[in-house]
């Protein structure tokens, strides 16, 4: 089974990302992990990894917070929704969060987001997302 070309990490907790992008990278899931502090930056990364749809490192997968200073994980999500559909079409965003608001559940069901994992990110939730939103396990170490 082949990696995903590229996944991005959007979270402001550096100890998150580090352990994200380590349990990614020992499970063998993406060829290329970018990482953003906020949905802003996170945001600004995209044009430039991703000049066209399936680029090798336009993000496939975008793991994001929902709370984050300068932009959240929801005001990304409003931001991304007014992007081509090409460029949104390519990206599967899951919120990666603590969050069991359930106000913060209704207003995902607004935005463009195919769904919520509780944090931590662990090799079991990785390999359900890698079935359940790219229709193949977790890549043979």
């Amino acid at each position: 089974m082949p990696q995903l070309p590229c996944v991005l990490l959007v979270d402001d907790d550096d100890t998150t990302n580090y352990l994200n992008r380590l349990l990614l990278e020992r499970l063998g899931v993406a060829a290329h992990i970018l990482v953003a502090p906020n949905g802003r930056q996170a945001l600004d990364l995209l044009p430039a990894h991703c000049p066209e749809p399936g680029a090798p490192t336009c993000p496939v997968l975008i793991l994001l917070d929902i709370n984050m200073p300068v932009m959240n994980g929801f005001e990304f999500l409003e931001a991304y929704a007014q992007l081509p559909p090409a460029r949104r079409g390519a990206s599967v965003v899951l919120m990666l969060t603590t969050s069991l608001n359930p106000q913060d559940a209704d207003r995902l069901r607004t935005l463009p987001a195919a769904g919520t994992i509780i944090k931590p990110l662990s090799r079991a939730k990785v390999a359900q997302l890698l079935h359940e939103h790219f229709g193949h396990p977790l890549p043979a170490l």
